[in-house]
């Protein structure tokens, strides 16, 4: 039987290039980010089959007694992904319960990635829960605009009337600019203090991840009023984060700009704009703008929660191993962390 091994993080970025799933939200710069907005220390596992490998990465946590630690995957999109014509995934999870007692950890939470529908793979000891869903814009359409939803087209025409022009900005020297518009952005919607990122994490994108990053700026008579940073990692494009200024909501810059962004990335030979879900997973207004730009885009989305040491889990939650309905792990709700 393989072995499931721990891969240094120097070596984690090759290995993903080699087994062709490098994908944004898996290489270790990205996880460096996550660790700022969810402290934990990161974990990269692989397991190599004779056809095909299955790889992972995750945050391990200490619980809150102290005692004990849990998995949680970096804030975006992750999970066990296999690579290959016949990836050994049943052996991944045996081996993976069994790294999991011999390192004390008791419950793993997983945000499977929609567009390698991993979820779809996932062990039998993982309760997987599924949320409204993702969009992944197809771009193999020849007229991206002529397929969106008439109010989504109707908005970018009323933003081409009223002048507003879209720029890419690939590696952006800094995010200055585009992080005190979300920031305002943020708290104008009433965001949680989550999404309220430190220095540190935009210092981090703008360094590490700089060469990965789109930034797609909606300008009106110069100012900027609406703005798109996107992750490139070929053959999608990622939408991670976006800020609109009050002008640019009446201006409909927001919609013009996701839409130019689309274009770039058709240009450029990409299969999917992955512009996520909704607040949560939820399906609400977000998930329903989102939607009008492919409405046949649609992707699944879940996420996924384990217990691995039921008796430890009960002493620290109350709760039974098999009741995971609402937040997870239990153990953490109080401080919803």
């Amino acid at each position: 039987m393989s072995a499931l091994v721990e891969v240094e993080p120097s070596a984690w970025d090759e290995l993903l290039g080699r087994l062709g799933c490098a994908d944004v939200y898996l290489l270790g710069d990205y996880v460096a980010s996550a660790r700022l907005l969810e402290e934990g220390r990161p974990r990269f596992l692989h397991l190599e089959g004779d056809e095909g490998d299955v790889v992972f990465v995750s945050l391990v946590r200490e619980v809150p007694s102290g005692t004990a630690y849990d998995v949680i995957t970096p804030y975006g999109y992750g999970g066990p992904v296999a690579t290959g014509s016949n990836p050994p995934t049943r052996q991944f999870w045996q081996l993976y319960q069994d790294w999991c007692e011999a390192n004390g950890i008791l419950t793993s939470f997983i945000r499977f990635h929609p567009l390698f529908a991993n979820q779809r793979y996932a062990g039998p000891g993982v309760h997987v829960e599924p949320l409204a869903g993702t969009v992944g814009w197809r771009l193999d359409q020849r007229d991206l605009l002529a397929t969106m939803h008439s109010s989504q087209r109707n908005a970018c025409r009323k933003a081409l009337r009223e002048g507003v022009t879209v720029t890419a900005v690939q590696s952006p020297a800094d995010l200055a600019g585009f992080a005190s518009l979300y920031e305002l952005t943020m708290r104008r919607l009433g965001a949680r203090d989550f999404y309220l990122f430190s220095e540190d994490y935009w210092d981090l994108l703008a360094t590490r991840l700089r060469d990965r990053i789109v930034l797609f700026e909606a300008g009106a008579a110069g100012e900027v009023v609406a703005s798109a940073l996107t992750f490139q990692t070929p053959p999608w494009l990622h939408y991670h984060l976006a800020a609109t200024s009050d002008r640019g909501r009446t201006l409909g810059a927001s919609n013009l700009v996701l839409y130019e962004a689309a274009v770039w990335a058709q240009q450029r030979g990409c299969e999917r704009f992955h512009l996520g879900g909704g607040g949560g997973g939820d399906d609400d207004s977000l998930l329903s703008f989102k939607r009008r730009f492919d409405p046949g885009g649609m992707l699944e989305c879940a996420v996924g929660k384990a217990v691995h040491d039921p008796v430890a889990y009960r002493a620290l939650s109350g709760r039974e191993a098999g009741d995971l309905a609402g937040f997870f792990p239990a153990y953490r709700a109080a401080g919803r962390t």
